[in-house]
């Protein structure tokens, strides 16, 4: 997986008793800048290879999450298998493992015991409810966190709770476990010392959802209401003549102004106590809507799109998947896997001068008969 020059974490080598999404968003990370990730499956794999057959028969999850690795495949309920996982962990610098909590140290391969033996390596356990308390031992998946989480409860329209489109609670276990694998890799670096962090689904959810929280422990708690913000005004998706769909927002007073003069056209609205802070749009934010509505009515979607931008108004199409496959902005990387080479969304840092490339999505257990030195 050559680059550009040598890649940050080139020489070391993570070891991912990896399965499902959460744990394979983090060593993708890692394989990206220049780790060897050696990805321990079941015999039969991990099963997001079977969530899908959107990318020529494979899983469009597993082809995602998996570049760059190499896949061993290992029971690790036979002497054998212990003893190849034991081999990879001697040359290892991270252990990724997402299995249910108690599973590694029924193993053999407690983080206790592995602190002791290598002292140096860094351990990363994601779960979805930690080690201790009441659901310690529940299983837990995506959209159960958003549920248990009390994010569907936040999302979707006035009529019922709904799922974030995309695996969101994976994604951002995924993305803070990776943080934490790189400052404790940093702090290797200092002290010599490896990590034993632990990441819960649910701890990485219920962060991200302060903000409501602390809003209904404030005592006002956010209402569903579907592609507008619950704090401002007007913040949503309006409809042009033509049928056409902007979301537009409104950030502060300066900009209520200037939308009002150069959008509305309607320089009492600045004024007026109905509209004349966020607070009072909010409150009245129907009559806002209805305001901002009927003028987007009497415009079509070209007329309506010169407008916003004359008014220097943050606005976006509301898109689908098709939109986005076509959008100008959207950068893809390509890699390889079995059934050939596959585009699809680079990842969002783009190192200026050191442009990298991709490796390959493993066939399960590619790498078993003779996995590549430590290099």
């Amino acid at each position: 997986m050559a680059g550009a020059g040598r890649l940050p974490l080139e020489g070391l080598t993570v070891v991912a008793v990896e399965q499902a999404v959460a744990a394979p968003f983090c060593t993708a990370r890692l394989a990206d800048a220049g780790a060897r990730v050696i990805k321990i499956e079941r015999p039969e794999g991990d099963f997001a290879r079977g969530y899908d057959a959107a990318v020529s028969g494979q899983s469009s999850y597993f082809v995602w999450l998996n570049r760059g690795k190499e896949s061993v495949a290992l029971d690790l309920t036979t002497a054998d298998g212990k003893a190849a996982l034991q081999a990879l962990l001697e040359e290892a610098d991270v252990l990724v493992q997402n299995l249910k909590p108690g599973s590694l140290e029924r193993l053999g391969f407690g983080p206790d015991a592995l602190r002791k033996s290598h002292p140096r390596l860094v351990i990363c356990s994601i779960s979805g409810y930690g080690e201790t308390g009441p659901f310690a031992e529940r299983k837990a998946y995506d959209l159960l966190i958003q549920a248990e989480s009390g994010l569907c409860s936040i999302t979707g329209g006035p009529s019922e709770p709904a799922r974030v489109g995309i695996s969101i609670v994976d994604v951002s276990t995924g993305a803070t476990a990776h943080a934490a694998i790189l400052e404790a890799l940093i702090a290797r670096g200092v002290t010599g010392d490896g990590a034993d962090i632990r990441v819960s689904m649910f701890d990485v959810m219920a962060d991200w959802l302060t903000v409501p929280l602390l809003q209904h422990e404030g005592g006002k708690p956010p209402k569903r209401i579907g592609m507008a913000h619950p704090s401002i005004a007007p913040y949503g998706v309006f409809t042009t003549k033509d049928g056409k769909q902007l979301l537009i927002s409104i950030q502060s007073e300066r900009e209520w102004k200037k939308f009002c003069i150069t959008f509305l056209q309607d320089p009492a609205a600045v004024t007026d106590p109905t509209y004349a802070s966020n607070v009072a749009r909010v409150k009245n934010r129907t009559a806002t809507d209805d305001l901002v509505g009927s003028v987007f009515a009497e415009l079509s979607e070209e007329e309506a799109r010169a407008r916003l931008t004359d008014a220097d108004v943050a606005f976006a199409g509301v898109n689908d998947m098709g939109d986005l496959s076509q959008h100008p902005h959207l950068r893809r990387v390509t890699v390889e896997t079995e059934a050939g080479p596959v585009s699809y969304p680079a990842p969002g840092p783009i190192f200026i001068g050191a442009e990298r490339q991709y490796g390959a999505v493993p066939a399960l257990d590619e790498h078993k008969e003779t996995p590549p030195k430590r290099g």
